[in-house]
């Protein structure tokens, strides 16, 4: 079987830049393709949140890792392999993120918390839901804590 991804828009706004940290009150809005009639996001903004897919399309193809590294090269981190990480120089160079609604017009959405620059390809997006979240404790090592606590901020 074979298929392809096509994006169904891109990220206009927001950042130009891929900086790690202090994404969350950066807005960007997400502008639907043509193709794609308005009414497709009819209904969404009852939702306060939504799971952005995107592809991390300026990340060198060279650059991607698929072993273990120490994430953001810190090596007071420990070496972990790239599904142990976020990071976007990953196998397919995909991004997923659930941000804030702030408005819904036409083809257009904008967000809050979304970490993708403008131009970014976007592959999908779906409402977040409360039962699509964590249905038992979540726990994480205290390098990702570490790692994220500016990155919202």
């Amino acid at each position: 079987m074979t298929f392809s991804l096509l994006p169904i828009g891109r990220v206009r706004g927001g950042r130009v830049e891929p900086i790690d940290d202090n994404w969350g009150s950066v807005e960007a809005t997400i502008v639907l393709d043509g193709g794609l009639p308005e009414d497709s996001l009819a209904g969404l903004l009852e939702f306060s949140h939504i799971e952005v897919v995107f592809i991390f399309d300026k990340v060198d193809e060279t650059r991607v890792v698929t072993g273990a590294r120490h994430p953001r090269g810190n090596p007071d981190w420990p070496q972990v392999g790239i599904f142990a990480q976020r990071a976007k120089a990953r196998p397919n160079r995909i991004g997923i993120t659930t941000c804030e609604i702030v408005s819904v017009s036409g083809r257009s959405i904008v967000v809050r918390g979304l970490d993708a620059i403008d131009g970014t390809p976007v592959l999908d997006l779906k409402p977040y839901m409360h039962e699509f979240g964590p249905r038992t404790a979540v726990r994480q090592p205290a390098w990702a804590t570490e790692l994220m606590l500016g990155y919202w901020h």
